[in-house]
């Protein structure tokens, strides 16, 4: 830490930033700091940000890891997210292997990519497909849940007491073993606890202890921070409280309080960040009670608070974004970065359309994005994903978070300390606009990298490559005046604001270069005429640009 503290220096004067703080070197495990509503993953003594990727479900194994690492390579990613499942730890119930789980941490430290492990355990995009035969198979001691004609479900109960015992069992023996092998290093610094839970079909469990538990009052913890809908009791039964939404509400509780019991049994062991990943409800569509439109009992955007009650170990909760619509991505984003709960894109679709979001994303503050599927497995996930499985699929992640990389460690720095921002184009290709601090941007698409837009709209020609939406941009604001631009296929106009508004300005500097490994600014060419003439006009391939203005 004191060689990065002494490597940060350097770049932090180089570019002027008399507004920010140094980071502080601390030899703590990985964990989420918050201040004012903005959250760091904070690895190694200070902030990081997940350039992330995500292996296919069936790539948790030795033998497949050479066709993961290949990609995460090509992908220029820092973080791996990758599942551990419970039926390949522990085959025989008493019995653990984590001799895949050694393999993987090793090859991760050769690789030099931190790991986020997956917790495949009861629930697995709601189905227990993941948990061992002898649980599989046993609805005796590990119960289904059971609809409302008194029939057995696909899902187990979050209710099965047997279940919760041995599923918990089984990860704190992965975190004992991961707290054995891995915390000198620190190469796992995250830990998603169960995936996309719920239910499909089915609003709850309606067993009889189920019915029994839905009876009784709702919880002081969660009355406190989930709301009542109009009408509703201020306290009571799940039904007296929340009329039509108590189903859904009931089972959310019911599982975030099962996935607690797990992750805090897990943290006392060793006590790493954990969070849960979710299957979305459209946030465009108004609120309504659940109508087997989405898993209900998952931590959708209207019961996080539900989730936060229940689930204190658990320390965010994550969209997984699989609607490539723009309107849908910006109110995912919206919904789930709130005061109480960091933004964290754990899962999003590898299709190409789905690059540009990662400006978007990371200049929101988030601790970090991964889409789904980047590894060279024979499978493709078409039309959900990309129906490319080569690199052709990795590269448009991979130019995107190549940009970042070099500057991660201060980007990460900068979102903290509330700097950055970010627009994704979107679907209507319209214009879009970010306030700064004294500073207002308007980011335009399909412009090219010369003349002016009355010009270009008499042409009737847009830029080559731009038939599909992908633009992007994030920025961070290291100073009054001084900005850090990475982005691709748009045009960016600065405009005085605040105490700048109707001075006349110019831009005083717009130096395109990178940052080397040590975190210092090298310019590589200072753009001016031509390349100033008609705004800032990002290339199709993402640049780095250093961009100072001035008024007079």
């Amino acid at each position: 830490m004191k060689k990065l503290s002494r490597q940060l220096l350097p770049a932090l004067s180089l570019l002027t930033l008399s507004c920010s703080v140094a980071l502080a070197a601390t030899s703590s495990l990985p964990h989420l700091e918050q201040k004012d509503g903005r959250y760091a993953l904070m690895v190694d003594g200070a902030p990081f940000v997940m350039l992330g990727v995500q292996a296919h479900n069936s790539s948790n194994y030795p033998g497949a890891l050479k066709q993961v690492w290949s990609a995460v390579k090509d992908a220029h990613a820092n973080t791996l997210e990758i599942p551990v499942a419970w039926e390949q730890i522990e085959a025989v119930e008493g019995k653990f292997d984590f001799s895949y789980v050694d393999t993987l941490l090793a090859q991760a430290r050769q690789n030099k990519v931190r790991l986020v492990l997956l917790w495949f355990g009861t629930w697995k995009n709601t189905n227990p497909q993941y948990v061992p035969e002898w649980v599989k198979f046993n609805n005796q001691r590990f119960p289904r849940m059971v609809d409302k004609d008194g029939k057995l479900t696909y899902c187990l109960s979050p209710l099965g007491a047997e279940t919760l015992k041995a599923d918990q069992r089984a990860f704190v023996a992965l975190m004992r073993h991961l707290k054995e092998v891995d915390q000198a290093q620190r190469s796992v610094i995250m830990v998603q606890v169960e995936n996309e839970v719920g239910t499909y079909g089915h609003a709850r469990d309606f067993g009889a202890q189920a019915e029994a538990e839905f009876n009784q009052p709702v919880p002081a913890a969660v009355l406190a921070r989930q709301k009542a809908p109009a009408g509703g009791a201020a306290s009571g039964s799940w039904a007296e409280v929340y009329g039509p939404y108590a189903d859904q509400y009931f089972h959310s509780y019911a599982i975030a309080r099962y996935i607690e019991d797990i992750a805090k049994a897990g943290r006392a062991v060793y006590d790493l960040p954990m969070y849960v990943n979710n299957a979305l409800r459209n946030p465009l569509e108004a609120l309504a009670p659940w109508k087997s439109n989405f898993a209900s009992g998952g931590p959708t955007y209207d019961v996080i608070g539900i989730y936060k009650a229940a689930a204190p170990h658990i320390d965010v909760v994550g969209p997984d974004l699989y609607a490539p619509d723009s309107q849908q991505v910006t109110a995912n984003l919206e919904r789930f970065q709130r005061p109480d709960n960091a933004l964290f894109v754990p899962e999003m679709g590898n299709a190409t359309a789905y690059a540009r979001y990662i400006y978007q994303i990371l200049g929101r503050g988030a601790l970090g994005v991964a889409p789904f599927g980047i590894d060279y497995a024979d499978y493709s996930n078409y039309p959900l994903g990309s129906p490319l499985t080569d690199k052709r699929m990795a590269e448009p992640f991979g130019q995107v978070f190549a940009a970042f990389r070099p500057m991660e460690r201060l980007w990460a720095k900068w979102a903290y300390e509330g700097r950055t921002h970010g627009v994704a184009e979107g679907d209507d290709r319209a214009p879009q606009h970010l306030a700064l601090k004294n500073w207002k941007l308007t980011v335009a698409f399909r412009m090219g990298q010369f003349g002016d837009e009355d010009w270009l709209a008499q042409r009737k020609e847009m830029a080559p490559g731009t038939e599909q939406p992908n633009g992007g941009v994030a920025l961070a604001q290291t100073c009054d005046n001084e900005f850090i631009v990475v982005g691709q296929r748009a045009r960016l106009r600065f405009e005085g604001d605040g105490v700048n508004a109707g001075k006349p300005s110019m831009y005083a500097r717009i130096e395109e270069g990178h940052f080397d490994a040590a975190g210092k600014w090298i310019m590589e060419r200072n753009w001016n005429g031509d390349q100033a003439d008609y705004g800032i006009n990002l290339t199709a391939r993402p640049v780095v640009l250093r961009v100072k203005l001035g008024t007079y």
